[in-house]
């Protein structure tokens, strides 16, 4: 009966999204309070377990949200996204395009969220379409393939990231984890399988053409994959130096402030405040208004991971969390493939990545103590099932479908395909990676 009031709950949730098309985190609050009631707790305490949901994972990742949304945004508006793409080009030439748009888009997405690095970097691969006389879908879907991995596997975007927090693994090494899933994948749902899109048609339309700076208005190549990377470079580097450490070391206390991703992410905006900002000439005052702009543009991004976290503790508190983990505990199944499972069966009906991954976590979390499972693998599980088969409840696939002009038909011959292929084989690294772990 648990279970099923559990089920009753997410269905609300879907159906408050899916049907009713009500916003995420509208629909987050009215499916917390529901499964409040329907599975018991005390009228009065529901909204005390609301409030200490959302501001118990929301304290973990405000900071790293919004400082890498200040990063990326810097990132596009300096011209360093541009540099990096046109370094990439030079070095692979026309024969290995498609590998050079998925390294651009694995680079670029790194500081950059999902819909802005879509819109900054697709009208540049509408541009060497054009130059080289190609398929635009097939000089497109390696660079998305490589954002969308991005997007669900590594950490400062928001649902890695919140998928981190949620289960107490280490930021540093799902990163490191990510990295080595990420690899195999975008090269399987990039490059490899865009060569069955050569001769798909697009018509992109104008209104979608880059407009690109002009070169001496850009950045260095060092500066811009510098700026770009230093995120990765510290989160690695730290995590790499706490495992060597001894923590009787005066370093130590040290390392561990510099590691936390909190602090990775301010000292990485406050270096490239001055490498992509004031370097380049940009006034204090334009800077910090683009970063003014880019918290705008993730608002709604931290409402809904509050709002899961709203959901996560009502199951907390009811003790429905402890209930379903003893239960899944019988099931002769992997936990990571469980994982990956019911979070791919959500996204399928609710569209959103992230508002999957976040669900699937409030009913997994009871697991990571429970049976041995690896965290940062489960992070990753999820991060993949999230991205199962984008179809109509999906904005990433009307988007898709406008940009690059394609009937609906070949939406989901290319993009929802692509974006199968990221989650199936995102899973198998998974897999292959709990063996030696």
């Amino acid at each position: 009966m648990t279970i099923l009031l559990v089920l009753l709950s997410i269905a609300i949730l879907v159906l408050l999204i899916v049907w009713a098309k009500l916003n995420p985190f509208l629909a987050f609050l009215i499916a917390s309070i529901s499964a409040g009631f329907l599975l018991g707790l005390p009228a009065d305490q529901i909204a005390g377990s609301v409030q200490r949901g959302m501001g118990g994972l929301l304290g973990d990742l405000v900071i790293v949200i919004v400082m890498g949304a200040m990063l990326g945004k810097l990132v596009a508006e300096s011209g360093a996204a541009q540099r990096i793409a046109g370094f990439l080009m030079k070095i692979f030439g026309q024969k290995h395009i498609t590998w050079a748009m998925s390294i651009t888009g694995l680079v670029v997405g790194i500081p950059l969220f999902y819909n802005v690095g879509f819109v900054l970097l697709v009208p540049l691969a509408f541009t060497v379409a054009y130059q080289y006389k190609i398929s635009a879908v097939y000089v497109g879907i390696p660079l998305l393939a490589a954002l969308s991995v991005t997007h669900g596997f590594l950490p400062p975007h928001p649902s890695p990231a919140a998928l981190v927090a949620q289960f107490d693994a280490n930021m540093g090494l799902t990163l490191f984890y990510g990295f080595a899933i990420a690899i195999p994948t975008i090269a399987l749902a990039g490059p490899i399988f865009a060569r069955t899109l050569k001769n798909m048609e697009a018509k992109p339309l104008k209104t979608f053409q880059a407009e690109t700076k002009p070169e001496s208005e850009l950045p260095s190549t060092s500066n811009s994959f510098f700026t770009a990377l230093l995120p990765v470079v510290l989160l690695v580097g730290t995590t790499a130096l706490n495992l060597n450490i001894s923590s009787d070391s005066s370093l130590a206390p040290v390392i561990a402030f510099v590691a936390d991703p909190g602090i990775v992410m301010l000292i990485s905006v406050l270096i490239a405040t001055f490498t992509l900002g004031l370097r380049r000439d940009f006034s204090m005052k334009q800077i910090m208004e683009l970063y003014t702009v880019a918290t705008k543009d993730i608002a709604m991004i931290l409402l809904i991971v509050a709002g899961a976290g709203a959901l996560k503790q009502i199951f907390t508190d009811t003790g429905v969390s402890m209930v379903i983990a003893e239960g899944l505990q019988s099931w002769d199944i992997h936990p990571l493939i469980l994982a990956w499972i019911i979070t791919a069966i959500i996204r399928v009906c609710v569209g959103s990545a992230t508002v999957a991954g976040l669900t699937t976590a409030g009913i997994i979390a009871p697991l990571v103590t429970t049976m041995n499972v690896d965290p940062n693998l489960l992070v990753l599980s999820i991060g993949a099932g999230s991205l199962m088969f984008s179809h109509f409840n999906d904005a990433g696939f009307w988007m898709y479908k406008e940009f690059f002009n394609v009937s609906i038909k070949d939406t989901i011959k290319s993009w929802s395909v692509m974006e199968t292929i990221v989650a199936v084989s995102g899973l198998i690294g998974v897999l292959i990676l709990d063996i030696f772990i």
